[in-house]
């Protein structure tokens, strides 16, 4: 009986206990909601590092602004005779200049030149001289390889590769800068540089000038590997296309004058006084003796390791197609400068020459930039600006010929105001005018 009292006492002792059924929708309806919380927060956190990371990145390591790119103005220049003079000068002591001068007569050249006698042995020394020099000039030159890829009737990738070749003519700190032909790349989805020592490199239009078809690119100095970057940091020395005499100047034309890759020219200057008439510039044409291809490319290099050209296809006359010309380096600089730094070029829409000294004492026109053409929906044609209109001032600034005109308005800005006085002739007579003109932009 106590057994049994006791396992009475025990079972009334037990309790079941039953667990609670699943609410499997509630369940499913939580994990949602933390899943889509979890995606909420993630995107807030990718969008908060995207916004902030260039921010705190550029606290931490600010990044150096590019340097701005100027280009030195032309120095005057003596010519071979008159530094040897000066050096004759210098041994002889007390020489008087009557007798210097005496040294260089036509006569006594004459005479000098006539007992010069070159062997083979001088010529061959002679051309392993220009090829070492040409190897040397090399070191400054790049070829830019344009990719362009289109996809055919059967939605296949056809891609095709065009080449220009370019100097290096500027480092602004941040990036290499390059001046190249657009003409071949102009298209060009894809730009990449190869320099002379075989590192290549993703390559960035900078700016380009519609009417020469020059670009500047860009290369990040990161870009480039480190192995064998120091080597292609070499800036080619832009020189003069001013100096006196310049026809008859020994030229070497590198990149592409044959309308190969690495080709090579020898040859002067035939020509140096001609002009291409261009909208608010005109610029210096050079004329060679050296015979290359129609679509040559590349730039003319003095025997002083100077650009003193850039070779163009603009300007050639129909009986003259094959030999090179370049424009003349002195009238570019203002321009590739402008388009080192990244900026526009500013546009008022004329073409124009300069007042001669005999249409000023004989016909009374006034000094200044004189008005050949107006571009159709200029600035200038809005402003009311007329063929035969004389510019003379340009925001008070005195302009006597065309090259101040195009030198002041170099120095603006598009989108700039100026005051433009100008001169026009009305019964006989100039009378003056004043205009307030919008720039507009150069293409």
């Amino acid at each position: 009986m106590p057994d049994l009292e006791q396992k009475d006492h025990n079972d009334f002792l037990v309790e079941k206990i039953k667990e609670r059924p699943v609410n499997k929708r509630k369940l499913i309806r939580r994990t949602l909601i933390t899943a889509a919380m979890a995606v909420i927060f993630g995107l807030i956190a990718c969008f908060t590092f995207l916004v902030l990371e260039p921010v705190i990145s550029n606290w931490l390591y600010p990044e150096e602004e590019p340097q701005i790119i100027v280009f030195p103005e032309d120095q005057e220049e003596m010519s071979p005779e008159e530094m040897l003079s000066d050096n004759m000068q210098a041994e002889g002591g007390d020489q008087n200049s009557q007798e210097s001068e005496a040294v260089f007569s036509e006569e006594q050249l004459r005479k000098i030149l006539s007992e010069v006698t070159l062997e083979v042995e001088d010529y061959r020394q002679l051309y392993l001289s220009m090829s070492e020099y040409v190897g040397q000039m090399s070191e400054y030159m790049v070829t830019v390889t344009g990719v362009t890829s289109n996809i055919d009737w059967f939605n296949n990738v056809q891609e095709s590769q065009d080449q220009s070749s370019g100097v290096i003519i500027a480092n602004n700190g941040r990036e290499l800068l390059v001046l190249a032909d657009d003409t071949p790349i102009s298209q060009a989805q894809e730009l990449s540089m190869e320099f002379y020592n075989g590192v290549q490199a993703q390559a960035q239009v900078k700016q380009r000038d519609s009417f020469t078809n020059l670009a500047v690119l860009s290369v990040n100095l990161s870009d480039l590997p480190e192995e064998g970057r120091e080597d292609v940091l070499k800036i080619a020395p832009l020189g003069s296309s001013n100096v006196k005499n310049l026809a008859g100047t020994p030229v070497i034309a590198l990149g592409s004058p044959m309308g190969i890759r690495d080709s090579v020219g020898y040859g002067m200057v035939t020509v140096a006084g001609s002009q291409i008439s261009a909208v608010d510039r005109n610029y210096k044409l050079l004329l060679t003796d050296i015979y290359g291809s129609q679509n040559a490319g590349g730039v003319l290099f003095n025997l002083q390791g100077q650009v003193i050209g850039i070779i163009t296809g603009n300007g050639s006359d129909s009986d003259m197609e094959n030999v090179i010309h370049a424009y003349g380096i002195t009238e570019l600089k203002k321009v590739i400068e402008k388009m080192s730094n990244g900026e526009s070029l500013a546009y008022l829409g004329i073409s124009g020459a300069d007042v001669t000294d005999e249409a000023h004492e004989e016909l009374g026109v006034p000094h200044g930039a004189y008005v050949k053409e107006v571009d159709m929906d200029s600035p200038a044609m809005l402003a009311g600006i007329q063929q035969g209109d004389v510019i003379v001032s340009m925001d008070n600034r005195t302009i006597l010929n065309f090259g101040e005109y195009t030198t002041v308005l170099l120095q603006m800005e598009a989108g700039a105001e100026v005051n433009l006085k100008i001169m026009r002739q009305a019964q006989n007579e100039y009378r003056e005018m004043n205009f307030t003109i919008i720039l507009g932009e150069a293409e």
